[in-house]
């Protein structure tokens, strides 16, 4: 009787193991992301989603930072008829010469200069004959300038990145909302011929719905150190780990998923390998020896969206490889690809017969052929690059896509037209600096990214350019 009821309680507990009714679960643990503070938006302080002002027949323009990228941004709008170039600032008195010349060559009349001091950018500022600050100067004084420049009354167009700290976004953001100014961060690559043309397929239905996309910096930077004003850049790189120039791959990932405007970016995670060539740079070249070197060689983030969508972004400037930013947009429908090759790979019954020839040969596992890729990339081309092509690539910059993205400022504010970035792209594309540094410091623990519209997120349905009508 003992051993029947000793093999009856035996076959009870083992049924309770296996059987999940019977088998007492644990609570499963769930790994949070580290949080970061947000703060409350003032009182009276309102959002800039679709921000709107005032007309202008003329933009009037000053321009702080006359180095490596301000003097192609002079050429640029001395191309832009609209504009008037009131000022022009640098550190150095023979660069606002040197950009004066470019006035000159370009019938333009000459501009106030200011010189000389560290504080000369104030005086440019205070000035109340502008209406836009074109800040092109080292990163750690971007945000300074820009917050600055809106409190004097004055948009601000600024080069990425923008801002490098939380506490630096939230005063841009925050600055921003008090005085009701246009801020756009200055990212170029928006404006790519390919990028532009991926994202209004996407926004024709022909990807399908986008599920996944990635961007990147790789660009060895070898032959650049040296060209940096006291060596700011190589400090930088020294002094912060972490994706600390992510926009260029961020911009056209964020448009092309909607962020902010429909969706949102919910959490991030960051990779890196150990840093190697740059050190070795240093040791070779100038003789230092570097041993707390902060970058990574190689630093990869991975970002979750609300709407359960990925963003891969990555950042190598160290490393022997062909220039990348490794863009792809990924939908149920399609894929886009630009580097190494461009192209595009499309389920057959995406486009219609008329459009493709052999389109039931068509394959997603390969790339379409050329000449279909061709008659894609005319049937889709953007209504930006219908209107600005053929100038873009005669004035130039990045191949175009620079005097495309001066144009399209300058087109925004004088027509009183919402800009094509606003301050939240601004944030969000910037915020991979210090919150992959935060995950990589915590073994590539989960950061959640803020939601810098502080509720607003999904107010406007999907990201769009504004025209007039």
């Amino acid at each position: 009787m003992k051993r029947k009821f000793y093999l009856l309680f035996a076959i009870i507990v083992l049924l309770s193991s296996c059987n999940p009714i019977l088998k007492k679960k644990e609570p499963k643990e769930i790994c949070l992301p580290v949080q970061t503070e947000v703060p409350d938006r003032p009182d009276g302080q309102k959002h800039v989603l679709g921000l709107t002002t005032p007309k202008m027949d003329t933009v009037r323009v000053g321009f702080i930072g006359l180095g490596m990228r301000g003097p192609g941004a002079v050429q640029r709008f001395s191309h832009i008829a609209e504009t008037k170039i009131v000022a022009l600032c640098d550190l150095h008195p023979d660069r606002v010469e040197k950009a004066q010349t470019i006035l000159y060559r370009a019938g333009r009349p000459r501009a106030a200069g200011y010189s000389g001091s560290e504080d000369a950018w104030k005086e440019l500022c205070r000035r109340d004959d502008i209406d836009l600050v074109y800040i092109a100067t080292d990163w750690k004084h971007h945000a300074t300038m820009i917050i600055y420049a809106m409190e004097q009354g004055k948009h601000v167009a600024c080069e990425v990145p923008a801002a490098m700290t939380l506490e630096e976004i939230w005063d841009v953001i925050n600055t921003a909302e008090r005085t009701q100014k246009h801020c756009m961060q200055l990212e170029n690559c928006v404006y790519d011929f390919f990028e532009l043309t991926t994202l209004n397929m996407a926004h024709q239905g022909v990807l399908g719905d986008i599920l996944y996309a990635e961007g990147a910096y790789i660009h060895q930077l070898e032959e650049y150190w040296e060209s940096y004003e006291s060596d700011w850049r190589m400090e930088y790189n020294k002094n912060h780990r972490g994706n600390i120039y992510a926009t260029h791959g961020m911009g056209p990932a964020c448009q092309a998923l909607d962020i902010h405007r429909g969706d949102k970016m919910n959490y991030l995670v960051a990779m890196d390998s150990k840093p190697v060539s740059i050190p070795a740079y240093l040791k070779e070249k100038r003789g230092e020896k570097v041993t707390d070197f902060k970058n990574g060689q190689h630093t990869m983030t991975m970002i979750r969206t609300e709407n359960g969508k990925t963003i891969h972004i990555q950042h190598d400037v160290a490393s022997p490889r062909p220039y990348s930013r490794m863009y792809q947009v990924q939908g149920t429908k399609g894929f886009a690809n630009k580097y190494p090759v461009e192209g595009y790979a499309l389920k057959a019954d995406t486009v219609e017969e008329s459009t493709i020839p052999d389109r039931e040969n068509m394959s997603a596992h390969f790339f379409v052929a050329d000449d279909v890729k061709k008659m894609l990339m005319e049937k889709y081309k953007h209504p930006i690059h219908v209107e600005l092509e053929e100038t873009a690539k005669k004035v130039g910059g990045h191949g175009g896509m620079d005097f495309i993205m001066d144009y399209r400022l300058v087109y925004c504010l004088r027509n009183g037209l919402p800009l094509d970035m606003d301050v939240y792209d601004l944030a969000e594309w910037c915020c991979l600096a210090p919150l992959t540094a935060l995950s990589l410091e915590n073994n590539s623990a989960p950061v959640a990214i803020p939601d810098f519209t502080r509720g607003h997120w999904n107010d406007v349905k999907g990201y769009r350019h504004a025209f007039c009508k």
